[in-house]
């Protein structure tokens, strides 16, 4: 059996006005995912566990299989992995994003807003050139801070910051004062200083946060950037604490040999935890700017030597974080012309009747709302066609049909072993 996930980040959203109340899944023109849907079935499944809150963390390891209250220690671990850093078993680890928020009065003011997550998609270059400074800056004016945390470069807009000192975030017995941090993506047009780290060392956090808003204040990037009529990095935002985890093997767990391709470090750490293999696909990005045909190449090429593959696309999910539901239709439009169309017609080719038989699951790993530029934890929609999957024949994978077919999955990660195994033997035969 051949297996194939698409994971279309963030792609389900609630009705949008200016679409005369369809969501972007239904404006859409795929016809590749509607023929899979009347293929196949729809549903709904539960990537969010009571307690948690929406983000691709947390509802990917959901998708790969794993339950995040068992194995969830934090985002920011996980995008560690991606870049090889192998933190300590006492340290912790923190998502740091260089942003962009208005203008504001200074301390104690309320005025200032967190006007975009991601700088305005600030490039890589530019973002090494940032961190790079502020590492240097954090050296003269908290050196015996700096001596215990070190600053990494990632991509874009995503880096990594690792305490070393062994202070614990946990907080006092019972929680009481645990960390407490926030999203950027989470507090749109709200703001900022409302949402500063709190708890247990916050204080610590908030010093380092202050000290890169005087650093970035007056940066050549930042200055050429406002020449350009871009958005400037303002601030390095420290979110998304947590320590190293330990995911069984997928294999181990699953029998199955898989691979994934993903511009997004985030997702490359689970799969480096979860022992999966990492295709390096030339040109994927997180945004519109993503090289769709070349991550469907790639893809496919992965079929040859790997029993899964698994793809991870970005760019719905930042269409939605900037309210750009236009791009959010072309975002899904160009997952189903050069991702989908193609997995699907390699699988119904070489893989189908009289072939070894295939499967195909597609699902986000949660909603994202446009109006809100928020994520969501409803449980988002999926369709699984192929091999031993009874057809049901209703084409257009979209929320309000997948809400009424019936079949919801909960817990999430138990769509893994519906997906490989529902209707069929462990190997593979039919039951």
């Amino acid at each position: 059996m051949k297996y194939v996930i698409v994971i279309p980040d963030g792609a389900a959203d609630r009705p949008i006005s200016h679409l005369n109340g369809l969501t972007p899944l239904e404006a859409a023109r795929a016809p590749n995912l509607s023929r899979l849907a009347a293929m196949g079935q729809q549903g709904t499944v539960r990537t969010t566990p009571p307690g948690f809150t929406a983000g691709t963390d947390v509802c990917c390891l959901s998708l790969l299989g794993y339950d995040p209250a068992k194995y969830h220690t934090g985002r920011a671990p996980l995008e560690a992995a991606a870049l090889g850093i192998a933190p300590g078993l006492q340290d912790w680890v923190f998502r740091v994003n260089l942003v962009t928020t208005t203008e504001d009065s200074g301390p104690g003011q309320d005025d200032g807003m967190m006007l975009d997550h991601s700088a305005g998609q600030i490039t890589d270059g530019e973002a090494r050139a940032l961190i790079a400074s502020l590492v240097e800056y954090w050296g003269r004016t908290e050196p015996d801070l700096a001596q215990q945390f070190s600053l990494h470069a990632g991509v874009s807009y995503r880096n990594i910051l690792i305490d070393k000192s062994q202070r614990d975030y946990r907080g006092s017995i019972g929680g009481k004062d645990r960390l407490t941090t926030y999203p950027p993506h989470e507090i749109p047009r709200k703001a900022w200083r409302k949402f500063l780290p709190r708890g247990e060392h916050s204080d610590v956090l908030k010093r380092l946060m202050e000290r890169s808003r005087e650093c970035f204040s007056r940066h050549e990037v930042n200055a050429a950037r406002r020449e350009a009529g871009l958005r400037v990095a303002s601030m390095a935002w420290v979110w998304g604490q947590g320590t190293r985890p330990a995911l069984p093997m997928f294999a181990e767990r699953f029998g199955v040999r898989g691979c994934v391709t993903t511009a997004v470090d985030l997702m490359a750490g689970i799969v480096a935890y979860a022992g999966l293999d990492r295709i390096a696909a030339p040109g994927l990005t997180s945004y519109d700017d993503n090289d769709y045909a070349a991550q469907g190449r790639y893809s496919i090429a992965g079929l040859e030597r790997y029993d899964l593959v698994v793809v991870h696309v970005k760019s719905p999910d930042e269409a939605s974080h900037q309210g750009d539901f236009e791009g959010k239709i072309a975002a899904i439009e160009s997952i189903d012309a050069h991702v989908i169309g193609p997995m699907l017609a390699e699988l119904q080719g070489r893989y189908g009747v009289p072939g070894p038989g295939w499967r195909m699951l597609v699902a986000p790993d949660h909603y994202t709302l446009c109006e809100t530029m928020k994520h969501d934890a409803t449980p988002p929609p999926f369709v699984i066609a192929g091999t031993g999957v009874k057809a049901m024949g209703r084409a257009g994978m979209t929320e309000a049909h997948a809400e009424a077919a019936g079949l919801h999955v909960e817990p999430g990660e138990s769509l893994m072993e519906y997906f490989l195994f529902g209707g069929m033997k462990r190997d593979g035969a039919a039951a």
